[in-house]
């Protein structure tokens, strides 16, 4: 394909995407939003299954920190890609522009039929959990669902009627949310009882007690999933980068910065966990799925109280990640729709609040009914490493953009950051489909049935187009 025919598409693209959404956010908003998609349920429940899975409080601490820098190195990598090409829809416009409009609607159909809309599902039934704890005179256990659903339903009234309010809530709660949890470390610090020395730390001790007796690289790379599942969410600024102000400044500089931040905070809060307990004692939690270890670790040292507060902390944190996702995610299919590879009337645009209106009316339905399903967690787990086979995709796509000399970055990566990424993304799908070969293919069954629909709807505008009506 020819220089300018690449061009002329990318124009079209470029104009088919943004020029009914208004650039109202600033750097503050898009690190805010990158930050506080991030700090959701993962830092108060992922140290259980690490912990199980690695028997050392050492691995568990090296575990989030590579998958901190593997993530970083991502962020680093699609920090030029969104200032190539930035448009409203994240990844999907970056596959688009690399690939075309089949592998960017693969993703875009992935995301809507469950890691997008799996992920608010959960993060609202987290939500709801939280509240049931925090006001158990006024819910009640049978309750769950139908609070989680009104979440889902007040977040996405509340992101209809604009993108500035739902920011205002973004950056708000994600402040509120911050505090708190280094409040959660400070806590475990200051009352905790210096439990710092690992069980088991050498190599082949771990190799000897774990259930399966894998090699430890395989033990390692299964546990930083569980680390990947609370670092994932750092792209959802890309999806609305037609909206935010100077994009190819204010992107690259809210993920990086953000994705920094929530390193730190990962590593403070996860020591704080085995400074605070004697590992006999994490053990013991984290053999309970249904506990939650921060709620449990502040009570151990705390009483009570304490625990109540790390409730309403949980609480606050996945009623901002909740918001988070329904803000950006809905960017997706609108920008699938402008595209005319999703349903058609996904691309209105709301004339008084200029937000993707019917988008957002789809996905909060869409995950209300995951929520009443109730299998969105399994959902997820199985789509986890699919992620990886389109940041994978992306980051070799960067390649592309560079050879076809697409768009200016003010910020240039080093090539072998990318390299390594795309090699990690390899491995970590390979190990998934290894170990987990059953729900790896049922995962990738789901994102191919987006191909009949993809057809579907190709026909139906060409039907369209032929009778006159478009």
């Amino acid at each position: 394909m020819n220089q300018p025919i690449i061009s002329q598409q990318l124009s079209e693209q470029k104009s088919s995407t943004v020029e009914a959404l208004v650039s109202r956010l600033g750097l503050f908003t898009a690190t805010m939003l990158v930050v506080g998609s991030l700090l959701g349920s993962g830092i108060f429940k992922k140290v259980a299954p690490m912990t199980l899975a690695l028997q050392s409080p050492k691995l568990v601490l090296w575990s989030w920190f590579f998958a901190g820098i593997m993530t970083l190195f991502g962020v680093l990598t699609y920090a030029e890609v969104a200032a190539r090409v930035a448009q409203t829809g994240g990844l999907y416009a970056y596959l688009r522009s690399m690939y075309g409009k089949t592998v960017g609607y693969l993703f875009g159909w992935s995301c809507f039929s469950v890691i997008q809309s799996a992920s608010i599902a959960s993060i609202a039934f987290v939500f709801a959990e939280a509240v049931i704890r925090v006001f158990p005179q006024a819910f009640e256990s049978h309750q769950l669902k139908s609070i989680a659903i009104g979440t889902i339903v007040l977040l996405t009234l509340i992101n209809y009627i604009g993108v500035l309010f739902g920011a205002w809530v973004e950056n708000i709660f994600t402040l509120i949310k911050t505090i708190g949890i280094l409040g959660v470390a400070i806590l475990g610090f200051i009352f905790g009882k210096s439990h710092v020395s690992p069980v088991v730390s050498d190599a082949s001790q771990l190799v000897a007690s774990s259930p399966s007796g894998m090699p430890l690289v395989q033990v390692m790379f299964t546990s930083m999933l569980s680390a990947f599942w609370a670092y994932d969410g750092w792209n959802n600024v890309g999806f609305v980068g037609g909206e935010v102000k100077n994009p190819k400044r204010n992107i690259p500089l809210a993920l990086i910065s953000g994705v920094l931040f929530i390193l730190l905070i990962y590593l403070i809060v996860n020591f704080s966990y085995f400074y605070a307990l004697p590992f006999e004692e994490v053990m013991e939690i984290a053999k309970n799925s249904d506990k939650i270890f921060a709620v449990e670790m502040i009570q151990r040292i705390l009483g009570s109280n304490w625990a109540f507060f790390v409730s309403v902390l949980i609480m606050v944190s996945t009623f901002g990640s909740t918001n988070g996702s329904i803000l950006s995610s809905a960017r997706i299919y609108y920008a699938m729709a402008k595209d005319q590879v999703f349903i058609p009337s996904l691309a209105q645009v709301h004339p008084r609040f200029k937000t993707p209106s019917q988008a957002l009316v789809l996905q909060g339905v869409w995950a209300s009914i995951l929520v009443m399903l109730g299998s969105f967690d399994q959902l997820t787990d199985m789509l986890m490493f699919a992620s990886f086979i389109f940041y994978g995709l992306g980051a070799y796509g960067l390649f592309l953009l560079r050879k076809r000399n697409v768009g200016s970055s003010p910020f240039l990566v080093p090539t072998l950051i990318p390299v390594l990424y795309i090699i990690f993304c390899i491995l970590i799908v390979g190990v998934t489909l290894v170990q987990t070969p059953r729900q790896s293919t049922i995962g990738l069954l789901l994102i191919g049935a987006g191909l009949p629909i993809y057809f579907l709807i190709q026909r139906f505008l060409i039907l369209k187009k032929e009778s006159g009506t478009i």
